[in-house]
């Protein structure tokens, strides 16, 4: 299935502002003339206001859903990757939710901190952290494959606990829980300089990043407010593979490899899923990259694409084949 409209007509109309540049990676800034949508708040912003609650789902808990009530009059958005801490064990949302005003919804998603299955909390709270756009990558496409085989946005749980394990390797960092927010902890000295160097320009709404001189991936956001918000948790996401993948020398990057990259969004075959919260969860797969997008009403509230390149698939998928028998998620 091709494009859904909205989406297409998002991507294509996408404008790309300056290139700017930090040690070893890039961002362009991302621009909308598409106007319109739900009105919605952020996950940190509904938490500080008190009117978001998230919880186990019982006193048990179960590794891959949490309880999320909304209390307020507005929805609130939960983005892919986004971290909450505390309870029994650090978690990441499996895909981008939106949660209507007054709401109570189960929610998909991953462990990010496998040595830990005791309360520290009785409700979580927001880490500051998402994800690492290397994993994110990882974990949407395993998302994609167990939405194809199972209609369940399940992870991948044991690759999930493999790129934390490697990604403290590369850091050189001990967790005595393998918590990923202790490596972010960890280069949060690294991580702000490259906060300083890309800082959020008025009306922006996402970002296309280069890492080593090549795209590894976009995040755009339907509001400018809620974007300015997110901005810094973003960044650190993708800052954290640039940090972590330093090459002596590397392709420089260009502005033509982000409009191609762009372009090549616009060619994927889509899937279709209802989400978990409000609207629809798009699944797309093209050449060389991954993504997703929640629309609601036919407006794009969120989308992410990634680069993953056919061997790496490949891979992916062969592993996919061997654990789902085992259905670790």
């Amino acid at each position: 299935m091709n494009m859904e409209k909205a989406v297409l007509d998002y991507v294509t109309t996408l404008e790309l502002g300056e290139l700017q540049t930090y040690e070893n990676m890039a961002v362009a800034p991302l621009f909308s003339p598409v106007k319109g949508g739900p009105s919605y708040v952020t996950m940190k912003e509904a938490l500080e206001a008190g009117v978001l609650l998230v919880t186990e789902v019982g006193e048990g808990g179960s590794v891959p859903e949490l309880k999320v009530r909304n209390l307020g009059d507005k929805p609130v958005l939960l983005l892919d990757g986004e971290e909450v801490s505390g309870a029994k064990q650090n978690r990441v949302l499996n895909t981008t939710i939106l949660i209507a005003a007054q709401a109570e919804v189960i929610i998909p998603v991953s462990c990010t901190e496998a040595g830990r299955w005791h309360y520290t909390s009785r409700e979580f709270s927001a880490s500051g952290n998402i994800m690492a756009s290397t994993a994110r990558r990882e974990k949407a496409y395993s998302v994609t494959r167990n939405l194809e085989h199972y209609q369940a946005f399940h992870s991948d749980q044991g690759r999930v606990w493999e790129t934390i394990d490697e990604m403290a390797g590369a850091a050189a960092v001990f967790s005595p829980t393998r918590a990923m927010s202790d490596v972010f902890e960890s280069k949060a000295a690294d991580l702000e300089d490259y906060l300083k160097a890309f800082a959020c320009l008025p009306e922006q709404r996402g970002m296309l990043v280069m890492v080593n001189g090549e795209v590894v991936g976009l995040d755009m956001l339907s509001l400018a407010p809620a974007y300015e918000i997110l901005h810094p948790k973003l960044l650190k996401s993708y800052a954290m593979e640039a940090l972590l993948d330093r090459k002596a020398k590397a392709p420089k990057a260009g502005r033509k490899k982000a409009e191609a990259f762009i372009a090549a969004t616009a060619e994927c075959e889509e899937k279709k899923y209802n989400s978990v919260g409000m609207g629809w969860d798009y699944r797309f797969e093209g050449k060389n990259l991954v993504g997703s997008a929640l629309v609601y009403r036919k407006k794009v509230v969120h989308m992410a694409f990634f680069k993953m390149d056919e061997t790496e698939r490949a891979g992916r998928m062969a592993d996919f084949r061997t654990r789902r028998g085992h259905r670790i998620y």
